[in-house]
Parts: C-alpha cells; sequence; structure tokens
C-alpha cells in the first residue's frame, strides 16, 4: 500500500493538540458525491450452493440477502453514531448488490451518493461490511467457517479528487 502523498496531515487531529477532532466542512461548497465499497464473503461451496439452489431461501432469521441488504442500508444510515468523527449526513441514495464471485462466495457492493460539502466514503464502507456480517450471522448455523476479505473502497466521485482503485 502506498500513500498519496507525504505532505499531508491527518485531517482528524487538531493541529495545535494532536487531540481528535471533527473535520470543519462548513466552508465547503455542497458537490454531488458518491462513493462505492465491496467485500467478498467466503461462504464454501455447500452454503453457496444451498443459498443458490433455493432462492428463497430462508434461515431460522429470515432471507439470507434480502436481510443483509436492508442490515447495510440501516448501517449506512448510522455511519455517524458508530464512528466518531463522521458528520451526521442526509444520504439521498444506498444500493447494495450481492452477487455470487465464484462457487463459493458472494461479493457485495454498497454504492451511497448525497450532494453535500463531505463525501460518503465511511459510509459506503460500512453498509458493505454489514451486509458481509449479517450474511454471517444467518450462515453460521451451517458452519463457522465463513470468511469476509478485500473490504474497500473501490470507487469515489466529487470533492477535492475522484478514485478508482486499480482492478
Amino acid at each position: 500500500m502506498t500513500m498519496e502523498s507525504n505532505n499531508k496531515d491527518f485531517t482528524h487531529l487538531d493541529q495545535k493538540t494532536g487531540n481528535p477532532s471533527m473535520v470543519d466542512v462548513g466552508g465547503k461548497v455542497e458537490t454531488k458525491r458518491s462513493a462505492t465499497a465491496s467485500c467478498e464473503v467466503v461462504l464454501g461451496v455447500d452454503i453457496m450452493k444451498l443459498l443458490l439452489e433455493e432462492k428463497d431461501i430462508v434461515t431460522k432469521k429470515g432471507p439470507v440477502f434480502q436481510t443483509a441488504i436492508i442490515a447495510g442500508t440501516m448501517a449506512a444510515k448510522k455511519t455517524a453514531d458508530l464512528i466518531p468523527l463522521c458528520h451526521p449526513l442526509a444520504l439521498e441514495n444506498i444500493k447494495i448488490q450481492i452477487n455470487p464471485l465464484s462457487d463459493a462466495s458472494v461479493l457485495i457492493h454498497c454504492t451511497v451518493s448525497l450532494t453535500g460539502k463531505t463525501g460518503v466514503e465511511m459510509e459506503a464502507l460500512t453498509g458493505a461490511s454489514v451486509a458481509a456480517l449479517t450474511i454471517y450471522d444467518m450462515c453460521k448455523g451451517f458452519s463457522h467457517d465463513i470468511l469476509i476479505k478485500e473490504l474497500g473502497l473501490t470507487e469515489k466521485t466529487g470533492g477535492k479528487r475522484d478514485f478508482k482503485r486499480a482492478t
């Protein structure tokens, strides 16, 4: 992993005291902002087979993928309650997609957007991670050998600079 620039300060630290500090976005201009985060959930062939063959599979806790989408959406909306220095945001759109990646895993994409003064990267990351954790929770009765991996920001637009992860 490389740093984008060696001349940057940590944005969430007061430069005089070093104490945690919320970024002041009061002087920023509102722009359209969007972020997408993704992660993989490795469920194993047996669980994936159950989920794909029985598209309406319902565990004791409910339908797996539909519940994960709702949980990820709720989490994205509550990011400021979970991450101490995040701004509470009026999100305009949250979209979570869960698609098979292989015969043993699914890929979760969470895209969040708004028109505002600060980005939505943390909301996208929170949504993707909680969707993945929900899948784990709902499938752990079949096996605890489930792995959540590769959580990361894949793309962001708006603000000072855009970002797209090289594939």
